[in-house]
C-alpha cells in the first residue's frame, strides 16, 4: 500500500551500511549544516539534489529493486512457539536480561513500589551508578536510548529481521496527585467560571420563578437548585428532560439551548476524583496541560519524531502524536460534548422525517448515516423557522453534503483552514422555537485564540509529515476528548491524505461504539475521496472508563468483558478488510490502511487468516502489525522474518525522565501474567539451546528486508 512505500530523505550512514548489506558507506557525519544538524540530534528538512538522488536510490533498493539488501522469508508458525524465530535478532545477554525483567514483573511487591524503589535506588547509588544499572536492565529493556541518534542501532537492528519503528519520544513529567489534579481541574473550565454561569442562571431563576406564579397553568412545576445546576422539576420531584435554560433572556427551551440544565452531560466535564487522568492506567502517556509555551515544547519534540523517522528509518516509521499535548484540555472536552449534542441534535430531526428509516438502528446520531437530503433538513427547519432569516440560511448554506446526503452539520474544514470563531460556529435553528442556538458554551477571546494556536500546532506536524513523506499516527484517549481528537483527526487526513495515508487516527475496541465510530469514518472517506489510516488497539483507559461513568451516572461506554471487547475488534477489522477487498476490486487499491496493534495472539492470528480468506497479501501493504518495544517479541520478529509488515512501538528519552514510563510498563507486564508466562518460557528455551550449542557469543546478523 501507498502509506507503507518507504521515501528516505538522508543518506545512509557507515552504521546504515552495515546494518544493510550493499549500501555505499558514507562519512558518519555529513559535511556542512546537514552534518551539523545530524551531530545536533536533528534532521535537516531539505537536502541537497546530490543528497536526494541517493536518498531517491536509496529508496528504490530498500523498495525491493536491489536484491542486495535480502530478500529472505521464513515460514511462519502461527502458533507463535518458536523461540528460535522469536529471538534470533538478540544477543544472549538480552535473552538473559528479559527473562529477568519478565521475572522481576511478576513479583507484586516491586512492581506496586516500582517508582519508590526507584528512587531511593537513585539516591544511594548515584546517577551514574543508577543510570548505568537501568541501561543494563529495565531501560535498556523497553526504551530504545536516550536521543534520536542513540536509538539508531536499535532501530537498524529491527530493520535487518524485518520490523520497522513507531517512534514515541516517552518523557514525562513526575507529577504528584495533587498537581496533576490541580493542573486539570484549572485547565479544563472555561476562564468565564462557573460563578458567571451561576450568576446567569440565578437571575434567570428568579425571573421564572415569578412568571410560575403568575401563570395559573404551570403550577404544578417549580425550579429549584441542586447544587451548580437549575432544575424543573414537576411535583413529584421528577425531573422535565429535554428542556434547558436560555442565558440570554432566562426562558426555558425545548431542542438543544446555549447551555443544557437538566441532562448536562457530566462525562464531558472535569470531576477531580479523575482529574488525575493516570488513575487506573497503566499503558499510556499522559500530558497535564501547564501553559501554551509547554505545548510548543511538546510541538518541538513531535516534530524531531518525524524528523528521526524520516532519516534514522529510510521513511518506514511512524512517529506517535498525542492531542493533549498540544492544547488546552478544555477545548477538547467542549468540542467533544458539541459533537454528542449534534448527534442528539439530528435524532430529533430524523425522528420526525421519512428518511428516519434509512438509517441503521446503531448510528446513535452520526450525522452521515443519517441519508438526509438538504431538501429534508430545509423542509424540516421550515415548519420551525422563518428561513428568510439570514442565520438560518447561513446555517443551511454550511451543511457538508454530497449526493447521498448530509456528512456534517458544520465546516470544520474551515475550522481547520481558517480562523473561524468556536463560539458562533455551532449554531443550529431550535426545532421549537426557531431561534438560532448555541451548542458550545460561550468562549473567551482568549479561549479562543488558545484553540487556533492547537489547530495550529497540529497543522504545523501534518506539514511537516507531508514534507518528510513520513507518516503520523495520533493516539487514542479517554471517551470524553476522544469524539474531538478523532473529528480533528478526519478533517486532517481529508486535507493531507490526498495521495497516500500519512495521517492515522487510533479506535479503542473496548469501547461498545468502536466499530460504527470506524464504520462511519470509512464512509467519511469514501464520500470525500480521501486515503483512510487507522490503528486498531484494545484500548488503555478500561479501568478508568469504567470508574468513572459508574461515579458521574452516565453509561458505562465500555464493553462488559474481554470476550466482548475481542468480538469487537474482529468485527471492526473485519469491516475495514471488506472494505480494502471492495476498493481493490474496483480498482483502486491501497486506499485503506490499518495497523492490528495488539498483543493478543489470537487476533493476530485472525487478522491473518482473514487476509488470506478475502485474498489480501503482505505485498499489497494494506494491513501491518504492531507491539510494544520489549513486549510480545514472539510475535512480532515471526511477523516480519516471514514478509508481514510489523512495526515495534519505540519509546526513547534521558533515563531519568522516562521513569515514568517505566513504571507502566512494569505494572503492564503485572497484568499480563499469562503472556509472560509465555515470553518467560520461550525465553528460557532459547537460552539454554545457546548454552547448549555453545552460541553464548552469538552475534545477531538479520539479513531481511521490511515489506
Amino acid at each position: 500500500m501507498a502509506f507503507l512505500r518507504v521515501v528516505t530523505r538522508w543518506p545512509a550512514s557507515s552504521k546504515f551500511a552495515c546494518a544493510t548489506p550493499g549500501l555505499h558507506r558514507h562519512a558518519l557525519d555529513p559535511p556542512g549544516a546537514a552534518g551539523t544538524a545530524l551531530r545536533s540530534g536533528f534532521l535537516p528538512l531539505t537536502t541537497s539534489s546530490a543528497v536526494a538522488k541517493s536518498s531517491a536510490a536509496t529508496a528504490e533498493a530498500l523498495r525491493g529493486g536491489s536484491q542486495t539488501l535480502g530478500s529472505r522469508r521464513d515460514p511462519l508458525d502461527a502458533t507463535f512457539d518458536d523461540a528460535h524465530a522469536a529471538y534470533k535478532s538478540k544477543t544472549t545477554w538480552e535473552i538473559l536480561r528479559a527473562y529477568i525483567v519478565y521475572t522481576l514483573c511478576s513479583s507484586n511487591y516491586l512492581v506496586e513500589n516500582n517508582m519508590k524503589i526507584m528512587k531511593v535506588a537513585k539516591a544511594i547509588l548515584g546517577e551514574k551508578i543508577f543510570t548505568a544499572i537501568m541501561k543494563s536492565t529495565f531501560y535498556g529493556h523497553f526504551v530504545a536510548g536516550e536521543d534520536q541518534i542513540r536509538i539508531r542501532p536499535t532501530l537498524e537492528r529491527l530493520r535487518s529481521f524485518g520490523v520497522k519503528p513507531i517512534l514515541d519520544y516517552s518523557v514525562e513529567e513526575d507529577l504528584s496527585q495533587e498537581e496533576a489534579e490541580k493542573r486539570e481541574v484549572e485547565s479544563s473550565v472555561s476562564e468565564l467560571g462557573d460563578e458567571k454561569v451561576q450568576d446567569i442562571f440565578r437571575r434567570a431563576w428568579l425571573k421564572w420563578t415569578a412568571q410560575l406564579h403568575s401563570d395559573r397553568k404551570n403550577c404544578q412545576l417549580m425550579s429549584e437548585w441542586r447544587g451548580s445546576k437549575l432544575c424543573l422539576v414537576s411535583a413529584n420531584e421528577d425531573p422535565v428532560h429535554g428542556l434547558y435554560m436560555d442565558g440570554e433572556d432566562g426562558h426555558w427551551k425545548g431542542g438543544a439551548g446555549r447551555s443544557l440544565v437538566e441532562g448536562t452531560m457530566p462525562q464531558f466535564h472535569v470531576d477531580k476524583t479523575f482529574a488525575d487522568r493516570r488513575y487506573k492506567v497503566s499503558s499510556a502517556r499522559t500530558y497535564f496541560y501547564l501553559n501554551e509555551a509547554t505545548c510548543e515544547r511538546n510541538l518541538e519534540i513531535f516534530q524531531q519524531s518525524l524528523q528521526a523517522v524520516a532519516g534514522a528509518t529510510y521513511g518506514t516509521g511512524l512517529a506517535a502524536v498525542k492531542l493533549t499535548a498540544l492544547g488546552r484540555p478544555q477545548l477538547l472536552l467542549q468540542l467533544s460534548e458539541v459533537i454528542m449534542r449534534t448527534r442528539q441534535y439530528m435524532t430529533e430531526i430524523t425522528a420526525l422525517t421519512a428518511q428516519a428509516n434509512k438509517s441503521s438502528p446503531d448510528d446513535k446520531g452520526n450525522i452521515i448515516g443519517k441519508h438526509i437530503q438538504p431538501e429534508e433538513l430545509q423542509q424540516k427547519l421550515q415548519q420551525a423557522c422563518k428561513l428568510s432569516e439570514a442565520p438560518v440560511k447561513k446555517f443551511l448554506q454550511n451543511v457538508t453534503y454530497d449526493q447521498e446526503g448530509l456528512i456534517h452539520l458544520f465546516p470544520w474544514s474551515g475550522i481547520i483552514d481558517e480562523n473561524l470563531e468556536l463560539s458562533e460556529t455551532f449554531l443550529v435553528p431550535d426545532m421549537k422555537t426557531g431561534k438560532m442556538v448555541r451548542l458550545l458554551t460561550q468562549l473567551s477571546s482568549k479561549e479562543e485564540e488558545m484553540f487556533r494556536n492547537m489547530i495550529r500546532r497540529i497543522n504545523v506536524l501534518a506539514q511537516t509529515a507531508e514534507d518528510l513523506d513520513v507518516r503520523m499516527m495520533v493516539d487514542a484517549e479517554q471517551t470524553y476528548f476522544q469524539p474531538a481528537i478523532s473529528r480533528i483527526t478526519l478533517e486532517f487526513m481529508r486535507k493531507y491524505n490526498t495521495k497516500k495515508a500519512l495521517i492515522f487516527n487510533t479506535y479503542q475496541c473496548y469501547l461498545k461504539d468502536a466499530f460504527n465510530e470506524v464504520s462511519t469514518d470509512l464512509e467519511q472517506a469514501k464520500r470525500q475521496n480521501f486515503y483512510f489510516g487507522a490503528k486498531l488497539v484494545r484500548g488503555a483507559y478500561l479501568e478508568q472508563e469504567r470508574a468513572r461513568a459508574a461515579a458521574l451516572g452516565y453509561p458505562d461506554p465500555t464493553n462488559p468483558s474481554f470476550e466482548a471487547t475481542s468480538e469487537s475488534y474482529h468485527r471492526t477489522l473485519t469491516e475495514c478488510l471488506r472494505r480494502i477487498k471492495d476498493l481493490k476490486d474496483k480498482g483502486k487499491p491501497n486506499m485503506i490502511g490499518i495497523m492490528v496493534a495488539s498483543h493478543n495472539e489470537d487476533t493476530v492470528r485472525f487478522a491473518i487468516e482473514k487476509m488470506k480468506e478475502i485474498g489480501i497479501s503482505p505485498e499489497d501493504k494494506v494491513l501491518c502489525f504492531g507491539q510494544l518495544l520489549g513486549m510480545c517479541d514472539y510475535i512480532t520478529f515471526p511477523l516480519g522474518q516471514s514478509g508481514y509488515s510489523a512495526y515495534k512501538y519505540i519509546p526513547y528519552g534521558p533515563v531519568n525522565e522516562v521513569l515514568p514510563y517505566l513504571s507502566r510498563r512494569a505494572q503492564e507486564n503485572k497484568g499480563i501474567l499469562k503472556k509472560i508466562k509465555k515470553e518467560k518460557r520461550l525465553l528460557l528455551r532459547e537460552l539454554i539451546y545457546r548454552i547448549s550449542r555453545g552460541k553464548i557469543m552469538y552475534t545477531p546478523k538479520g539479513d531481511y528486508t521490511p515489506i
